[in-house]
């Protein structure tokens, strides 16, 4: 009977193995779509990265009518210079307006795109750390046509630092979110987004008040997201690791800030986030822990099921990796580390945001 006591971490794990499974994956489009088509991308002191995210767009093929627009938020590394240079009159080059009272950046730079391409029927978010495969946008918007939704969120691959914690948000996806369900739910609460990369159908988009109505979200994704259905529309995420790479961060300080600047708003409140990190160190931190404690007081039988705890969600860690592109071995040992790191970063994320401490590409957030 005590093995019943697996019974949570055998569910979480089979429901991730589930998940892959299920997970859209977005494949070459059947013909060159005849919709107009608006890639969007705004920057700001992206002049390092940029390029690379600008020629990717530029080799983008399968679709019939795409056009490119690039907003350069207030740089001042030369970003502006550096898409000159490479698109020449084959991008339109939008300069930012001031930030107005009541917006936060992000938002701000991507209602702007979307107004600049009022005439598109399909709307292509891109960020400038992410670089997509040639036909990457055409069978995104393939996949979003097929699944009937109106707004699509192909997870890149991550590459870059933070290795341990980065694949924590796909895993979490798929080990405790239906996907389906999430699909066919009207409930706004069950979303998901990445904002990294998103395709939103224009008439949705309009429908839910586009960025305008998510301007104060420093999670603005998965708020667009929740105003999409809000509005009537439904949502889809899929594995977009084989059309897309997103290199987030460079070091584990640039993770840091990034991280802290927006995990204070993944939670709701400090009791909901205090309750999800004790049970996520519970789950998955604690058995390896329990396990050599176990042994050493002779509870064989206990520290076995604790040693299969801990091998349970080193296993759901290794079914999110396969699916999603991420590196399974050894990472997926480390797993109660990287929930023991996550959590120190939760911390640190509601301690500098009591303090009024946190900032984003020199802004207040």
């Amino acid at each position: 009977m005590r093995w019943l006591a697996l019974l949570p971490w055998a569910a979480l794990t089979a429901h991730t193995a589930v998940n892959a499974l299920l997970l859209r994956r977005p494949g070459p489009a059947a013909s060159s779509s005849g919709e107009r088509i608006a890639v969007l991308l705004p920057v700001r002191d992206e002049a390092e990265r940029v390029g690379a995210c600008l020629e990717s767009l530029l080799a983008q093929r399968g679709t019939s009518d795409l056009t490119i627009y690039v907003l350069d938020d207030g740089s001042t590394d030369g970003t502006a210079e550096v898409v000159r240079s490479l698109a020449g009159d084959k991008v339109r080059l939008l300069t930012g307006t001031p930030l107005p009272d009541g917006w936060l950046g992000k938002p701000h730079a991507c209602q702007q795109l979307a107004d600049a391409a009022a005439d598109a029927g399909v709307l292509s978010f891109v960020d400038a750390d992410v670089v997509l495969e040639p036909e990457a946008i055409a069978a995104a918007v393939a996949e979003l046509r097929r699944a009937g939704v109106g707004l699509l969120s192909p997870y890149p691959k991550i590459t870059g630092a933070g290795r341990l914690v980065q694949p924590l948000l796909q895993w979490s996806w798929l080990t405790f979110l239906p996907l389906r369900a999430m699909e066919r739910s009207p409930r706004p609460s069950l979303a998901a987004a990445g904002g990294q990369w998103l395709v939103v159908d224009a008439e949705a988009y309009r429908r839910a008040g586009g960025h305008a109505a998510v301007r104060t979200e420093i999670l603005e994704d998965i708020a667009l997201a929740r105003a999409v259905k809000r509005t009537g529309g439904r949502i889809a995420l899929a594995d977009g690791s084989r059309l897309a790479t997103c290199r987030m961060y460079d070091s584990w300080a640039e993770l840091t800030a990034g991280y802290t600047k927006s995990l204070w708003a993944s939670f709701g409140s400090r009791s909901g986030a205090g309750a999800v990190v004790v049970t996520l160190l519970f789950l998955y931190a604690f058995p390896p822990l329990a396990t050599v404690v176990l042994t050493s007081a002779g509870a064989s039988s206990w520290a076995a099921i604790a040693l299969v705890a801990y091998l349970l969600g080193v296993t759901g860690r290794v079914v999110a990796a396969r699916a999603t592109g991420g590196r399974a071995w050894p990472d997926a040992l480390a797993h109660p580390l990287s929930i023991v790191l996550f959590a120190r970063l939760v911390a640190r994320s509601f301690r500098l945001r009591a303090r009024g401490g946190l900032t984003w590409r020199g802004r207040p957030v």
